[in-house]
């Protein structure tokens, strides 16, 4: 059963029970105004929505033509937030981000005071477009920004407006001129949300729609204080012990053990396993997927369900692996193989 804690989702609060439907309904409403312009790709925007509820940020990876940009711009038109988007560059510098102080004159007085100049990381949705392209320092200007939600410039610190996500983008094939994203700044990211190729029929769909006149008019059912709303209610949604454990087994199974505990696959193909922060992800994006199937409990298929996009960056395959052809995704299927789901206790 799951753990009777103070502060968890009260089925006798009918502030709580409103809430949780809000969610729900608002998820299908979202969804609704997304497909005004979005076709298919039910398990990406799935796990974009995952995403806000949860109030982290994601990796999208995909090749050019795929329409991330579109989806991260049309997200923030449906809810009314604030989007800016950073086109990563390798002259790009941290400043181009965060902002910087500048000398502005009273035009009354004649005075001249240093002002901060807020850069395009003050805005509730940042698209990094490309964040592989620019040097490890400039990609770093980010990281406080995803993890405190605010940046510090000349001393000072910057509070960033609630909600605030961090959506940035990935060409997997280009990597010419690219800079591979430091571990420490892939594990800031709650998921590697992996953009395919459409079927024959949506990307017709798609032709045929993108070919006309477009200029749809979203419904804000949804807006930010709804969101921040929605990721204080997750984060009360009950966890079962047994369920806890089988997240934390899931992780720790994935990092390669110096005494012959790991798996043989894991100390053969993978480099660098998953830290804890994956496990918190998997059982935050739970959290999230049970409010939007109308659950107050978290289930293990919850976590199973959100493992290839919660460990698959995070799983860093070794030279064997790559010689081999061993890709992450296929490593955290046995993964899911090697790590027994407990048989009660949800």
């Amino acid at each position: 059963m799951a753990d009777d804690t103070i502060g968890t989702i009260s089925l006798d609060d009918a502030d709580d029970v409103a809430l949780a439907d809000r969610l729900k309904n608002g998820r299908e409403q979202i969804i609704s105004e997304l497909r005004k312009l979005i076709i298919g790709q039910d398990e990406v925007i799935e796990q974009v929505l995952l995403t806000l509820f949860v109030g982290g940020n994601s990796l999208l990876v995909g090749v050019p033509g795929l329409a991330k940009t579109l989806l991260v711009h049309t997200v923030a038109q449906v809810l009314d937030l604030n989007f800016s988007r950073i086109q990563f560059t390798p002259d790009l510098m941290p400043s181009d981000i965060t902002g910087t102080d500048i000398i502005q004159e009273d035009v009354e007085t004649g005075r001249r005071d240093m002002v901060f100049a807020a850069g395009p990381v003050f805005a509730n949705i940042v698209l990094a477009d490309e964040i592989n392209r620019t040097p490890p320092k400039t990609q770093a200007a980010l990281l406080e920004a995803m993890q405190e939600h605010r940046v510090t410039v000349q001393g000072r610190t910057y509070d960033l407006e609630e909600p605030f996500y961090v959506f940035a983008t990935q060409n997997p094939i280009e990597l010419e001129g690219t800079y591979p994203l430091p571990e420490a700044q892939l594990d800031r990211f709650m998921f590697e949300i992996v953009i395919d190729h459409l079927s024959e029929e949506e990307e017709l769909e798609v032709i045929r729609t993108t070919t006309g006149i477009l200029a749809p008019e979203f419904s804000h059912t949804v807006t930010g204080k709804d969101l921040v709303a929605f990721q204080e209610l997750v984060r009360r949604v009950p966890v079962s012990e047994s369920v806890l454990r089988y997240a934390v087994a899931l992780t720790r199974m994935s990092r390669p053990s110096p005494n012959g505990e790991s798996p043989d696959f894991v100390k053969k193909w993978i480099a660098y396993g998953a830290s804890p922060r994956a496990a918190q992800y998997l059982v935050l994006g739970a959290k999230a997927r049970a409010l939007t199937k109308g659950r107050y409990n978290v289930s293990f298929e919850d976590i199973s369900a959100l493992a290839h996009p919660v460990l698959r960056h995070r799983v860093l395959t070794n030279f064997h692996a790559e010689s081999e052809g061993k890709t992450s995704g296929q490593l955290v299927d046995m993964l899911l193989d090697a790590v027994a789901v407990p048989s009660s206790g949800m």
